[in-house]
Parts: C-alpha cells; structure tokens; sequence
C-alpha cells in the first residue's frame, strides 16, 4: 500500500498549492456536514471527521468556525453529493466525488473534463467495484510497531500499518476511523498528515509517458472544478 500513500501526498501537495480552492472546498463540505447532523463536531462524527481532515490541509480555523456558523445561523443552501466513474487512458479508472446545488452543471462540466483530456465517463458501478473505501492516518513519532501496540491495546482492529521514511501510516475499514483516531489521540498522537476516508485501488495501472501526462491533465482539470471535492483514480504516478 505504499505507492498509494504517495499517491495521498501527491494529491495534498498538488491541493496545497491553491489554498483558495482548498477553503472553498472545505467551507462547503463542513457546511454540509454541519446541516445534516448536530452543528457541533464533539457530537457530529461526520463534521468531526471532516475538521479533522480539513486541519491536515492546513485550512485555518476561522474557515473551519465559519462555515459551521452559517450552518448553526439557518442559511438553506441545498447541495446534493454526487459520485461520478469514468476512464483514463489505458485501463485507468476515476472515481469523483461532487457537492453540487445544480446536477446538470456538475455532470456536463465532470463529462467534459474526461472527454477533452482522453477520458470518458461510465454508468454508475463501472469503476467503484475496484476500490476499497478506507480510513487513512499518517503520523510521525511512532514506529509501526509501537503503532500497532497501542491500536491492539485499545483493542481496535486495522487493515494495515506501515512505515515510510518517517511517517507511519494506518489504513483501516472506514467504520473504524473514529476508533483509530481516539485510540492514537489517546496515546498522544493530536497531529495528522493524513486522516481521511479515500478509495483505495484493489490494482494499480502503470502509464507510459504521454498518457501519464495526459492522465495527470485530466485529473488536474477534474480537481479544479468547483463542485468536485476528491477525485480518486488507480494510477501509480511517477514521482
């Protein structure tokens, strides 16, 4: 599972490089997540998991505050989520997940960015049967086995733990996530490089040089879109 965590950081850097985008993103997604349950994220899993993953991205506080805020204050945006399969060059596959408050906007503009950029889209249940929904935690400061001591202590179970360079990373089923966290919050462990839910690749595609950067193109153009909020695809990119 290494490849795909470099694939995790990939993503981040390339994220991390238009903040603006980044907060937008966020705003919404906390928004959405604060409308549907319990506008506090110590009783709301899902807008905590959400805050979480929006502090790896280094979104500040007063993003994160507000978009809560304009939830608890009654504002009634109405965003359907939207999840959108399609192929890249090559046998790689694309999974897109979307926040939208028009659908046909959405999927005309998802549509277009596959198809000017050598990919198409395809029915629902095309691609997703490929991936895995996983929990995702990268930390510092802990060997694997150390890790792994302390997640059987707290007797909560993991797919897989591993090292890379300095980073451990935890990969576990998604209805562990909030098991895992407390688990390592309780151990010490308050700060992330990656906690989030992603789709993991059951098989990875390897691209030639041309279609790799034609791949790298599409997901860029996927990305940029204002109603996308992750995309997921099978590609080992090169470094």
């Amino acid at each position: 599972m290494g490849r795909k965590w470099n694939n995790i950081k990939e993503k981040k850097a390339s994220k991390d490089a238009n903040t603006s985008r980044i907060y937008a993103k966020f705003g919404r997604e906390l928004y959405v997540a604060a409308k549907q349950g319990d506008p506090d994220p110590e009783t709301n899993q899902t807008l905590k998991m959400v805050v979480e993953r929006a502090k790896t991205y280094n979104v500040p506080k007063a993003i994160i505050d507000r978009a809560i805020e304009k939830a608890k204050g009654g504002a009634e945006e109405n965003y359907d989520e939207l999840r959108y399969e399609g192929f890249g060059p090559n046998g790689s596959m694309v999974i897109v997940d979307a926040l939208t408050n028009n659908v046909n906007r959405t999927a005309s503009e998802v549509r277009a960015a596959f198809g000017k950029n050598g990919g198409n889209m395809g029915v629902s249940g095309s691609v997703a049967y490929m991936f895995d929904a996983t929990a995702v935690f990268g930390l510092e400061g802990k060997t694997a086995d150390e890790v792994l001591e302390l997640l059987m202590e707290a007797d909560v179970e993991v797919r897989d733990i591993l090292e890379e360079e300095d980073t451990v990373i935890v990969y576990a089923e998604p209805d562990q996530f909030h098991a895992v966290q407390e688990a390592l919050k309780n151990a010490g462990i308050t700060e992330f490089s990656v906690a989030e839910l992603t789709m993991l690749a059951h098989n990875d595609v390897t691209l030639d040089a041309d279609s790799e950067a034609q791949f790298e193109k599409m997901i860029d153009a996927l990305d940029d879109l204002e109603d996308v909020q992750q995309v997921y695809h099978n590609v080992d990119l090169g470094e």
